[in-house]
């Protein structure tokens, strides 16, 4: 059993190199180089997510063992660089500050398919659906969801109905919204 110790923690920047959310466990390289740093599905819930995408900015404390070097804390998610193309048409005419202004609202997943790229949510009170494109995850700093998993959302009306245009795990909003108001 490795015993960790928070006052020998080192704190590092680095980028997610993969993460796995069937098998809770992916590698950041630290932009201090480096050995790979293990991130267990345990750290990243205790940050309140689940998953995270692939090249997602993190910061995080880590101690070396035996077994090599791990997380221990996650203190931030920044989501990947947007690639080319990435922008979906739906969100290319929306307002940025008007997209920030639309407030987060609970949901549950229905479903979603990470190999179709795609999937659905329902948001408490509202009975149309919610259709969330993996490139809404992957920007929202995510990799998968899983049905019936409790999350808030921003939604836009677009071409072809409400659209995720942000997605967090439940968690994640709550803390996130509780520091605004505290602030």
């Amino acid at each position: 059993m490795i015993v960790l110790n928070r006052q020998s923690a080192e704190r590092v920047n680095g980028i997610v190199k993969w993460f796995d959310p069937a098998r809770a466990f992916g590698f950041v390289v630290s932009d201090d180089g480096g050995p790979d740093i293990l991130l267990h599905g345990n750290v990243l819930r205790n940050y309140g997510q689940s998953t995270v995408a692939d090249g997602a900015r993190v910061e995080i404390a880590i101690q070396r063992t035996e077994r090599g070097v791990q997380a221990i804390e996650v203190f931030s998610i920044q989501p990947p660089a947007p690639t080319d193309g990435a922008l979906l048409e739906d969100f290319e005419s929306v307002d940025q500050e008007e997209l920030r202004n639309t407030p987060l609202r609970p949901a549950r997943v229905k479903w979603f398919d990470k190999a179709k790229g795609f999937g659905f949510a329902n948001v408490f009170g509202w009975e149309e659906d919610v259709f969330v494109h993996i490139e809404v995850l992957r920007a929202s700093g995510l990799a998968d969801l899983v049905s019936g998993e409790a999350v808030s959302l921003r939604a836009i009306k677009g071409r072809r109905g409400l659209m995720a245009a942000e997605i967090r795990h439940w968690d994640q909003a709550l803390s996130d919204e509780s520091a605004v108001r505290m602030s």
